[in-house]
């Protein structure tokens, strides 16, 4: 961003903004919503063409998520709204299965599919049941958005409790559950409220900064023993930069919230030096998927792959460690990183990023939306990079 501050930060202001509402978001909705079974039909090809008829709950949850915040900070648009319902009432009526727990694929009639162990569909339900509340001001679904963050809690805080029953010999934690619970409890704060928050917020940051981030060797771990220490296997070695750094820029929104907390700007700008470090590919650009902690193979085949959303973390990421810090690093990162994005994975013909490149850059499918990839980490990135840019610019 270097010569022309102001004028750079204009620059992508508007560009995030035209992307988002231009580009990224027409080529979901309308077609998407489902008129015929509620919900959305999101596995999509390069053109918007259907591949397959079946529902993530995760992508579900997340693309409700995005239309009701988009109402709630853009315009309050009837067919946001309107949208937004169309997957909140899905997720209510047939991604919840008989023991309060919530599925994780189903068909389009809302036939339940697969569950998984994990609880990150019901994070993803909490966050669009909150932004939902928020925008049509039904109370109902605003407590049934804490009644899911208090199972949640309840979940990330009883060890096993989710886990299929086997005699484990090499007991291990991840990073996610706590960077996902903060995002979580943020989203939840930010729209309708709930005094848990900031109190957990806290102790989730915390056990990131003592069992995660190991400052010795310049690193996030994904995974760590139960106190800790690294794992010497396959699994404990592996790194995912592009988490850590999407982890990174939780803790700088934290840091902004708690009116630029010095600690959590250090926090998260260390999380981001040392992904970024690992992560950055110096021969062909872009953030790579997975790294071994020591430089050793990685046993996942896709390993040297980019994948669309560690693109999108770091974008925010550099913006936010710019903006809080005004260091020129940065803006260099994150002008790299935006540029690398917007010339590889962007369709200029028909809209949104493609999912998947090879190493070199080259693309590996045209498909736009699966089981994982929908109207998430894409517009959430453009929308939160214009609206941390239109607040700076406004102070």
């Amino acid at each position: 961003m270097g010569t022309n501050h102001t004028e750079m930060l204009t620059h992508y202001r508007d560009f995030y903004k035209k992307q988002l509402l231009q580009d990224t978001v027409p080529f979901w909705f309308p077609r998407a919503i489902d008129e015929e079974h509620g919900g959305y039909l999101l596995m999509r090809d390069a053109d918007g063409s259907l591949l397959d008829d079946d529902k993530a709950v995760w992508i579900q949850a997340r693309a409700a998520w995005l239309l009701a915040t988009l109402y709630n900070t853009v315009e309050q648009k009837p067919e946001w709204l309107a949208g937004a319902k169309k997957g909140i009432d899905f997720l209510r009526q047939h991604c919840f299965d008989e023991d309060g727990r919530m599925f994780f694929h189903m068909t389009r009639e809302g036939k339940p599919i697969r569950k998984r162990r994990y609880f990150f569909s019901e994070t993803f339900a909490v966050i669009a049941f909150a932004a939902y509340a928020k925008a049509s001001g039904d109370a109902e679904i605003a407590e049934e958005a804490r009644r899911l963050f208090g199972k949640c809690l309840e979940y990330a805080t009883t060890p096993g409790l989710l886990e299929p029953k086997f005699t484990g010999v090499r007991p291990a934690k991840g990073i996610g559950v706590p960077m996902i619970m903060i995002n979580t409890a943020q989203q939840l704060r930010d729209t309708i409220g709930d005094g848990r928050c900031d109190a957990w917020i806290a102790k989730w940051i915390a056990e990131i900064e003592r069992d995660f981030v190991k400052d010795d060797i310049r690193c996030v771990m994904e995974q760590v023993a139960p106190d800790g220490s690294l794992i010497d296997h396959f699994d404990g070695r592996t790194l995912n930069p592009g988490h850590a750094i999407e982890g990174a820029w939780f803790i700088l929104h934290e840091a902004k919230y708690r009116n630029n907390d010095p600690h959590l700007i250090d926090l998260g700008c260390r999380i981001l030096d040392y992904m970024w470090e690992r992560g950055w590919d110096k021969e062909h650009g872009g953030i790579l998927y997975f790294r071994d902690v020591h430089g050793k193979p990685v046993q996942e085949y896709w390993h040297d792959m980019k994948f669309w959303w560690p693109q999108n973390e770091a974008i925010i990421a550099t913006l936010l460690a710019y903006l809080m810090t005004g260091k020129q690093k940065y803006a260099d990162w994150h002008r790299q990183v935006h540029d690398y994005a917007y010339s590889h994975f962007h369709d200029k013909e028909h809209g949104e990023w493609f999912g998947y490149l090879h190493r070199d850059g080259r693309q590996s499918s045209t498909i736009k939306g699966n089981l994982f990839k929908g109207p998430f980490h894409l517009p959430r990135q453009e929308w939160y990079c214009w609206q941390a840019l239109a607040t700076f610019e406004d102070r």
